[in-house]
């Protein structure tokens, strides 16, 4: 690691009701993977959007290679050669991989944009960083991985000093993060400075030179990676130490509530059968596109399939939209909260009426807004939302308060079946914990859970039972307590294997 390239010093920032961040410190430097971690809520995001030109900071100094600088927008950011890869990608679908990358700096000749140009540019800058990407292909025909490579790419042909990664793993399987983390190795061997955000503590050591920890928006502490524990980190995320990662609670199996039988949807799912009982965590593990959420999307009446069947205490029922579903007692709390779960600009107590507005009016259509709030208040104290009142917008929420506004929502509707993708993904661990408590209620409710989830260590530390699929097909039905991550990942690619051999 060579000198200090940015120094941001007594950082402050505040939002109507919220002071995001209190004289905050932060220092990366050159040739540096430095993660900067924090429970949701504890100022990261807006470190890095003050950093990054997208908000103004209130008052501190930021220092780039020496100099004190003031970064009003991200195009001076990106002058500076600052660049930002998103959780969420930026990318053109529509376009190519090259034109992606030098998109708004075309390579023009004749008054013409230079396409073999751009394309033998492009391949450059990925054989520079060991990707075999075809720079022609149309980057909505590439993997989420992919995508990101081509992020990287695009932040390479910059001339970016520094690269932010906004939780990079967040949707990509346990392979591709292998890919990515060599490519991170790469360019620090380039003399490039990485800040790392990520919820998944375990993968930082393997990249990860130093570590800041903020809570509650302040600067906690900075130190080498390998002078800290797992343990540690997260003791000061918290500011407590946390007991158990995965609590667990015993409860004896009733009866069965759900059966779904030959279930197919063209090539996506292929004669999908399973049950799940009273008082159970039914867990769906596989690789990604393996058809986890095909499965949930159809159960909820989101998707249409071609034939199979649905039976719920045992009666067949016809599920054709998600309206069916609720009316015979399904709950869906999907993977992207802020595509599908969210209504953004509606405040909190709106996006936990939403579902059971039913309940808040009166004859006439209108709205009891005492009953309303009484009812939004509620679901606040039991889950312990965090919102500086109700008519907050529920895009200014944290993402671990933001999934429990979802949910407080549904179990509003106190439905017999809850089905939760990927409940925990982008949220930080004391907010998984809660989280898991939730599920854990649920379950001494009596209630059926399904939890698909690609962390295969939460996989096995909530569920009782597991379903394995690999490309659209069931591979395995395994209990829990007498398996392995190992075994389900073998059954995770038994299909690929089968077809290699």
């Amino acid at each position: 690691m060579g000198e200090v390239l940015i120094r941001m010093e007594n950082i402050s920032k505040e939002f109507p009701g919220v002071k995001a961040l209190k004289n905050v410190n932060f220092e990366i430097k050159k040739g540096e993977v430095h993660a900067l971690v924090g429970e949701n809520g504890a100022g990261k995001s807006t470190l890095i959007k003050i950093l990054s030109g997208v908000y103004s900071k209130d008052s501190g100094k930021i220092y780039f290679d020496g100099r004190e600088v003031e970064i009003n927008s991200p195009k001076e950011a990106q002058q500076l050669g600052i660049s930002v890869i998103h959780q969420e990608l930026n990318l053109c679908l529509h376009l190519t991989v090259a034109q992606n990358i030098f998109l708004g700096r075309e390579f023009v000749k004749n008054g013409v944009i230079d396409e073999k140009k751009q394309n033998e540019e492009a391949k450059k800058i990925l054989e520079k960083l060991n990707v075999n990407i075809d720079p022609a292909e149309y980057v909505k025909n590439l993997s989420v991985s992919q995508q990101q490579m081509v992020e990287i790419a695009k932040a390479i042909s910059m001339e970016a000093k520094v690269i932010i990664m906004d939780e990079p793993t967040s949707a990509i399987s346990e392979k591709e993060t292998e890919e990515l983390f060599k490519v991170i190795g790469e360019l620090k061997k380039q003399g490039k400075s990485i800040i790392y955000i990520s919820h998944r503590l375990e993968e930082l050591n393997r990249i990860v030179d130093r570590v800041t920890v903020l809570r509650d928006g302040e600067h906690i502490i900075t130190a080498n990676f390998r002078d800290l524990t797992i343990d540690d980190i997260i003791r000061y995320m918290v500011g407590r130490k946390l007991e158990e990662k995965y609590p667990r609670v015993y409860v004896n199996r009733g009866k069965k509530i759900l059966e779904v039988r030959g279930l197919s949807q063209g090539t996506r799912l292929k004669d999908i059968s399973f049950d799940l009982y009273e008082g159970e965590i039914l867990g769906f593990a596989g690789l990604v596109g393996a058809g986890r959420t095909e499965v949930a999307r159809a159960i909820f009446g989101a998707d249409k399939f071609d034939k199979g069947e649905i039976l719920i205490n045992g009666k067949k029922v016809e599920i054709n939209s998600p309206i069916d579903a609720i009316k015979n007692g399904l709950a869906y709390v999907p993977e992207d909260r802020k595509l599908t779960g969210l209504a953004l600009n509606l405040s909190v107590l709106a996006n936990i009426t939403l579902a059971t507005m039913d309940n808040v009016v009166n004859m006439l259509g209108v709205i009891n807004s005492v009953k309303e709030r009484k009812i939004g208040e509620k679901i606040i104290r039991d889950l312990k939302i965090k919102t500086p009142s109700l008519f907050q917008r529920v895009q200014n929420l944290s993402g671990g308060n933001q999934q429990k506004v979802i949910v407080g929502r549904w179990l509003l509707r106190e439905p017999q079946i809850y089905i939760f993708d990927e409940p925990t993904r982008g949220i930080d661990v004391g907010a998984k914990i809660e989280i898991y408590n939730i599920l854990n209620n649920l379950k001494q409710e009596g209630k059926g859970i399904i939890v698909i989830s690609s962390e295969l260590s939460e996989i096995m530390g909530i569920t009782d039972r597991v379903v394995v699929m690999c490309e659209g097909r069931i591979t395995a039905i395994l209990e829990t307590s007498k398996t392995t991550q190992e075994e389900i990942m073998y059954y995770a690619t038994l299909y690929k294997k089968e077809r290699s051999n």
